[in-house]
Parts: structure tokens; sequence; C-alpha cells
């Protein structure tokens, strides 16, 4: 085998490889935004909805349906313009490793630990609170709009920034890996109908960046004291302090193999 042909098959091996990861991120990305996970399903479902129609040769809706996929990339670009942004500064801001993922075992259960203390006084005080867990998606852009701290994290300092009165309890903190990056954070409220009208604005906002990043979102409610987690566009309302420990130890710990995580596991026991 020459030199040539031994370098044309690396790379088409490169080619491949490239496409195949192009293929994995998109669709990492769109799995983490629930607007454009919605608008993927109906794009499938058009395309077996043309493929079933050609094979009952239903030529009307056969041509309906072709016109739709025609013109349809050009009308989805217009009407959902603010969403396909949404996942190209989304692209942007991905990152290869999350902070979180660095994070060793005792690290992440200290962590954990100091969270659900911090939120299980508050839940008792009834004070509010919303605090974000920054995951692979960064928030940079939120931080920087907001009061940076890049502090050790404690449970006193987390109910300290929530206590009433204090200039920065009204917006979000946001914590990278084991440290408080921000307070005051500001978070795009969600407008889904899912959503129980009586819920607030820390709610709204908890949805909303759970919607738009893979970021996890504990809620305290200061009118009843109920802990509430959004993650992976999802508001789960009413926790338990245990609820609580375990959805976040399981959100946190790194997705790897079957192997490394039972091993993860044996040395966890």
């Amino acid at each position: 085998m020459s030199f040539d042909s031994i370098l044309n098959i690396v790379r088409q091996i490169v080619d491949i490889a490239i496409v195949w990861i192009m293929f994995y991120v998109i669709l990492k990305n769109i799995k983490n935004n629930v607007k454009l996970s919605l608008l993927f399903k109906g794009i499938l479902l058009i395309v077996i909805l043309k493929l079933f129609a050609d094979w009952l040769n239903l030529v009307t809706v056969g041509l309906l349906l072709e016109y739709v996929i025609m013109w349809g990339p050009l009308a989805l670009i217009i009407i959902f313009q603010p969403e396909i942004r949404s996942i190209l500064e989304q692209l942007g801001r991905t990152q290869l490793l999350g902070r979180h993922k660095t994070l060793t075992v005792d690290e992440r259960e200290k962590l954990v630990y100091q969270i659900i203390q911090a939120i299980d006084y508050l839940r008792k005080a009834k004070i509010g609170g919303l605090i974000v867990l920054e995951r692979d998606v960064s928030l940079q852009d939120y931080i920087s709009k907001s009061i940076n701290l890049y502090a050790e994290l404690t449970p006193e300092l987390l109910i300290s920034i929530f206590f009433p009165n204090n200039p920065l309890h009204d917006g979000g903190v946001i914590i990278q890996g084991n440290k408080i990056s921000c307070a005051g954070a500001v978070f795009p409220t969600s407008n889904s109908s899912k959503i129980n009208k009586r819920l607030g604005t820390r709610h709204r906002a908890a949805l909303g960046i759970a919607e738009e990043t893979d970021a996890i979102a504990i809620v305290i409610s200061e009118e009843t004291g109920r802990i509430s987690i959004a993650v992976k566009g999802e508001l789960y309302y009413n926790l338990t302090i245990d609820d609580a420990r375990i959805l976040l130890i399981d959100e946190l710990r790194p997705k790897v193999s079957e192997f490394e995580d039972s091993y993860e596991d044996e040395e966890d026991a």
C-alpha cells in the first residue's frame, strides 16, 4: 500500500469523524434547548408524513408536504430566528470540560452538602432564593452582567446573600464548580404554558435558564418555603430535602461509560 493510499484513508476517516462530531454537538445542544427540540420533532414528523404519503401514493398530501419541505427552511429561519440564534450562541458558549466535571467525588459531595444546608435554612425561614449551577454550557454572559464574587462556597455565604434587605437577594447566584461566581444575576423568564400560573418570577427565571442551557436551577419559594429544581427544561416542584439532594448528586455526576460509572459507585461505597 502506497503512502498516498494511506493518506487518502486517513483523510476519509477524519472527514467522517468531523461530520459525526458536528452532528453530535448539534443534536446535544438541540436536546438541551426545549424550543429547538420541539422544532426538530416537528421537522422529523413532516419528513415521516412525506415518506408515508409517497408510500400510499397520496398525491395531494405529498405535493403539499413537498412544498413545505422546499420552502420550510426559509420559513423556519424567519419564524424561529431567535431560537436559531440561541442555539448558535449556546454552541459558542459550550465548554469542552465543565468545571463541575473537574471536581473529585469528595468535592461534589461537599458541594451538594453545603447547598442542601443553605436551602434547608432558607426554606425553614421562608427566605426566597435562586441558585444556578453551571454545567457544560457557559453562563459567562449572565455573570458579566451581575455582581462578581468568585468566593468560596459556604452555606453561611449563600444564606447571607438571600437574606431580606440585602441588595443582592432579588437576583440569582451562579455557582461554577465549587465557587460562587456572582450574585444578583438576572435570567430570561420562561413563557412555558406548563408552569403553574401561581408561581412567581424566580420559578419562571429558573425554568428559563434551564430551557436555554444545561444549568441546574434551584428555587426556594418566599411564600411557602417549598423547594423546586429546574433542569433540562423541566421544573420539579415541591421537592423534599432528600429529593433535592438525590437529584443534585445525580445531575452533577459526570456522564461516563457504564464501566467507569460502576467503578465510581464502588469508590463512593
